[in-house]
């Protein structure tokens, strides 16, 4: 930066401010000094009389990544003053628009100037449509490329990637190296295991690993903490560790990735380990830190724990707690059955609890059937977030369980007439390249009446092992059988019936749920496992549980 600031003032003195190449030399000083130069730059910018292409094109350049909104103001007087983009404009300001999640009238811009044809601009369209959600206009865009480099693969395979099409982005992965004749980068493999992480595929993982140790290509502290973040939401914590315990390097980022992992698979006591591992190496926790950190002490009821890390975040470190870190506390206390303490905490708080925190304290009071405060919390939820389905389902349930069943018939005939929707609960599984989902109580999957009378035999002769389906939450006025029936058809339990059919080698079952799953289905997980001796993995919304010889790692508290 004093670089910058002494050329600046050299210029001055000898009178070339205005010189038009002093003042190229000038701007592209500032933006090789970005983010610290810029407030600076755009004082000396406002001060250039006639800026050109190449003046307004290196301003937007500098500020495409730190300050993408500058991009955009700067771009719009360009082209106020009359100033021609060309094509080295487009592609940061289309950067900055894909930050921004603005730009839908950007194509026909470029189009309408005939620059839809280079490369670079196309392939800034390909990521501006991703971060937009359009995948079809980034695939159209990508397909009519007559050439393309490794950005534009790379970038096709971020936009299916970030989009939720696991799947095509690693297909599109494979066509690179067979049609592309490519050599995939870091940025590539980033994407790919992206893609891999959403899939929770394990099989995969593993691939993804093998395939980068065997291309040689350097394990970055980017690409180590992808993996660590990889093998952890695919179920695998322990090759996390395996990752981690490897790679040379690593920064905050890596050490708060396996603390979450850790925390998310039920590893509490692993997972402070390692927090006061990442300390004592001289490392400073960050507000993402503490979230795993809290995380951890909630799943594995360590309320001092917890209470310390919060306690520290402003003590020891000079941070203040966010509202996500005010939520994990109640969430803490919640869990412990320390509800009139978590209720206190909320009142108290310096911030205003949003709905999520009200919804947490409504979870921890149906978990502990207290109706009272249940009614209390659904009450602060209706005012922030009246059409949240959960809540309604959570107050419903409690009053199942307290056995108050007209209170319970009004809250489902109240979301009926509120038009308010329950989000049906599924559930996946991988075989290969292949993921078969099921929908609860649906007749989704081809095989589902064989699935079904098999996961009846199932739990008939669980029943001889002490398993009762949990049938409280049905409404009163249906019959047992009905109730037991919508029960035995949860989207978990057709998953692992659909496994148990499929699967005769010893592999374990890993399900993806969308919802958390329920109590009822926790107990059957735990029969199963130690039933047919098998191990099932189950990652829900909320964590990873690890059924084994009839116990799982959550160890019943979640």
């Amino acid at each position: 930066m004093n670089n910058v600031y002494k050329l600046h003032v050299r210029l001055i003195k000898t009178g070339l401010q205005n010189d038009p190449v002093s003042l190229r030399r000038l701007l592209l000083s500032f933006a090789a000094a970005a983010p610290a130069s810029l407030p600076h730059a755009r004082s000396v910018f406002a001060r250039v009389p006639f800026p050109d292409t190449f003046a307004y094109n290196t301003l937007i350049r500098a500020h495409a990544h730190s300050s993408p909104s500058h991009s955009v103001s700067l771009f719009s007087a360009m082209r106020r003053d009359g100033v021609s983009p060309d094509n080295f404009t487009f592609p940061f300001v289309l950067k900055a628009c894909a930050r921004l999640h603005i730009g839908h009238d950007a194509h026909a811009l470029i189009i309408k100037l005939g620059l839809g044809s280079d490369i670079y601009v196309q392939n800034g369209l390909i990521s501006l449509y991703g971060s937009l959600g359009s995948v079809a206009g980034a695939f159209d865009v990508f397909d009519e490329m007559p050439e393309r480099d490794l950005v534009s693969w790379s970038s096709m395979i971020s936009c299916f990637a970030n989009n939720n099409f696991g799947y095509e982005a690693l297909g599109l992965f494979q066509d690179m190296q067979l049609v592309g004749n490519l050599k995939p980068d870091e940025v590539t493999m980033l994407s790919v295991i992206s893609a891999v992480s959403s899939l929770g595929a394990l099989e995969l993982s593993k691939w993804v690993d093998a395939y980068i140790s065997r291309t040689g290509l350097k394990r970055t502290v980017s690409l180590g903490t992808a993996l660590i973040d990889m093998y952890s939401r695919c179920g695998s914590v322990d090759d996390s560790i395996k990752i981690f315990n490897a790679i040379p390097v690593k920064n905050v980022l890596t050490w708060t990735v396996l603390i979450n992992g850790l925390a998310v698979h039920g590893r509490s006591e692993e997972a402070l380990k390692v927090f006061h591992e990442m300390k004592n190496a001289g490392l400073k926790p960050d507000h993402i830190t503490f979230n795993g950190v809290l995380v951890a002490c909630s799943h594995g009821g360590l309320v001092d724990d917890g209470w310390r890390a919060f306690e520290s975040i402003k003590s020891d470190y000079g941070m203040e707690p966010t509202v996500e870190h005010y939520g994990c506390i109640v969430d803490l206390l919640g869990r412990a059955g320390l509800l009139n303490k978590a209720f206190e905490f909320v009142d108290t708080m310096p911030i205003k609890p949003n709905a999520v925190i009200w919804r947490t304290l409504l979870g921890a009071c149906v978990k502990h059937n207290d109706l009272k405060l249940s009614e209390k919390a659904k009450v602060k939820i209706h005012e922030l977030d009246p059409n949240h389905d959960g809540d309604y389902v959570l107050l419903s349930n409690v009053y199942g369980q307290v056995g108050r069943w007209d209170e319970k018939a009004n809250v489902r005939n109240s979301m009926r007439e509120k038009k308010v929707g329950k989000k049906p609960g599924y559930s996946s599984l991988n075989e290969g390249d292949m993921v078969h989902e099921f929908v609860s109580g649906d007749d989704f999957h081809p095989k589902s009446n064989e699935i079904k009378r098999f996961l009846i035999s199932i739990i008939d002769d669980l029943r001889l092992d002490g398993y009762t389906l949990f049938t409280c939450n049905a409404l009163h006025d249906v019959e047992d059988e009905e109730k037991e029936q919508s029960l035995s058809f949860h989207s978990e339990k057709l998953a692992v019936a659909f496994a148990l059919l499929r699967f005769k080698d010893r592999r374990t079952i890993r399900v993806i749920k969308n919802l958390r799953i329920c109590y009822d289905c926790h107990c059957f997980m735990k029969h199963v496992s130690n039933k047919f001796d098998r191990e099932i993995v189950v990652r829900d919304r909320n964590r990873f549980h690890h059924f084994s010889k009839g116990s799982c790692s959550c160890k019943d508290y979640w």
